[in-house]
């Protein structure tokens, strides 16, 4: 198991975490700010040592079918940019092996990848525009492992980030959070290897834009869980929240 996150002091500035934020010395923030992994060999019972990362995204890492970890991520607090790191050792160190480019003037971030039955691998970008009508998907390809990238194109996929993965019939499924009325879950499923991508699956809606962040995983008996984060009733917290579904034909 490997789990992935980012560690930030930007909470310094929220006054509920003032007194807690006056705990934490400068060393301790040196030490811990920037983006990790961690591998779990025992069913995450116990953890090894964290490992730095360049970048940082989400929804983690994807292993490939040669089996090589690849992790497309944003090196939001290095200003690194949108990297491609490898892993030939189960997650116990990191490689940049390439970048992808972004257009002019545009900022893209969260971003996540899946491998086509080819060997493509499908980039999918969260359009950095605070207009949230405006926050149209970007795309990109690889096609020699995540070395070089074709230049992002905005997609007509409205919402935000993306989680894909590959069914065993090689249809790759896209699920993401959408924060404009109607607010929820959408997902959309592609059979050409991205080249397009079918109409919205409405999987649940909302009633506030504190939502999305889903990640999809298809069952022993084929239908698919999509969890991810919602206010369950009006007035409450946001919780973790799932659907339960069926892909048809």
């Amino acid at each position: 198991m490997i789990t992935s996150w980012f560690t930030s002091v930007e909470f310094g500035d929220n006054p509920v975490y003032k007194a807690h934020a006056e705990t934490l010395s400068q060393e301790v923030r040196d030490r811990w700010k920037g983006h990790w992994t961690q591998r779990s060999t025992d069913s995450g019972l116990t953890w090894e040592e964290p490992v730095r990362s360049v970048g940082s995204t989400p929804h983690g890492a994807i292993v490939n079918d040669a089996g090589h970890l690849l992790y497309l991520g944003s090196g939001t607090i290095e200003s690194h940019g949108l990297t491609v790191e490898e892993s030939t050792d189960q997650g116990r160190s990191w490689q940049v092996i390439g970048t992808v480019p972004q257009p002019e003037g545009i900022g893209l971030g969260e971003p996540y990848m899946v491998e086509a039955k080819s060997g493509k691998l499908i980039g999918l970008f969260r359009y950095g525009t605070s207009k949230l009508q405006e926050k149209f998907m970007y795309q990109a390809e690889s096609h020699d492992v995540g070395r070089t990238w074709t230049m992002p194109i905005r997609t007509d996929i409205l919402g935000y980030p993306a989680h894909m993965i590959r069914l065993p019939n090689d249809r790759i499924l896209l699920v993401y959070g959408v924060r404009v009325p109607p607010f929820g879950e959408r997902a959309r499923v592609s059979d050409d290897e991205g080249e397009t991508w079918s109409d919205e699956i409405v999987l649940c809606t909302d009633t506030s834009t504190d939502l999305g962040y889903p990640a999809s995983a298809q069952l022993g008996d084929g239908s698919i869980l999509t969890v991810y984060y919602q206010i369950d009733k009006p007035g409450e917290p946001t919780c973790l929240m799932g659907t339960h579904w069926r892909l048809g034909d």
